[in-house]
């Protein structure tokens, strides 16, 4: 089995960051997403954790240190791109590891404010590989991921759906009422997701989040885990 497990860490982590390394070695996915991440000291901490761990492969951004950025760490060995030209202001919040069978993207799409990433997605997606998006999207399907409609983007969603990519989510789960990140107000929303491209949906054994990570106030997300074999 293969497991890969995307979270959102919370603004770097700040003085969460070494309960946090300590629970993402313990899990032992194989390949880790981070969102929210951050090049700064707690960003550095992180990756000396996990190196000594095993995740030998390390893909992040050139963000400045105040912003929140996006990486992956791998056990796996992998060939690690970036896209400076992705967004005019969003550089760095979507990367790509690619592995012998499938590209793995990245992501940390930004909240309520305008970019192109799903519109540079959708072309990186045309290639001969099977491709997996995992991180924040920041948005989801209104009345499904959310009681109300306040999502932004869910067009893109659809615009996913049309090029063969599924929510793996979903796939294993069909309609339950799920949620990844709640308001003070106690409102729940599914910003997190793990897209497939179809073919891959053969091999989906599971995806699901880890709530009690979240619950642990760890951070304000709930990891993802998407497990394939």
């Amino acid at each position: 089995m293969l497991k890969i497990l995307s979270w959102n860490i919370q603004q770097g982590g700040g003085s969460r960051t070494n309960k946090i390394c300590t629970h993402l070695s313990n899990y032992g996915a194989d390949i880790i997403i981070l969102s929210e991440y951050k090049n700064n000291e707690n960003g550095l901490t992180i990756r000396k954790h996990l190196l000594s761990k095993g995740y030998l492969f390390q893909n992040v951004g050139a963000a400045p240190s105040g912003t929140n950025s996006v990486a992956i760490f791998s056990k796996l060995p992998c060939n690690q791109f970036l896209f400076p030209g992705s967004d005019p202001e969003f550089s760095n919040n979507v990367i790509c590891s690619e592995f012998p069978v499938f590209k793995v993207y990245g992501m940390y799409l930004p909240h309520k404010k305008k970019h192109v990433l799903f519109d540079f997605l959708l072309e990186e997606i045309k290639n001969e590989k099977p491709c997996l998006l995992a991180g924040d999207f920041n948005t989801g399907i209104n009345y499904v991921d959310q009681v109300g409609n306040s999502f932004w983007y869910t067009e893109k969603l659809a615009a996913l759906a049309k090029a063969n990519y599924v929510d793996a989510f979903r796939l294993k789960h069909n309609d339950v009422k799920e949620y990844s990140w709640y308001s003070h107000q106690g409102n729940g929303y599914r910003y997190d997701h793990t897209y497939i491209q179809n073919a891959l949906s053969p091999v989906t054994k599971d995806c699901f989040y880890l709530h009690e990570w979240r619950e642990m106030k760890l951070s304000d997300h709930s990891p993802m885990v998407y497990v394939m074999g």
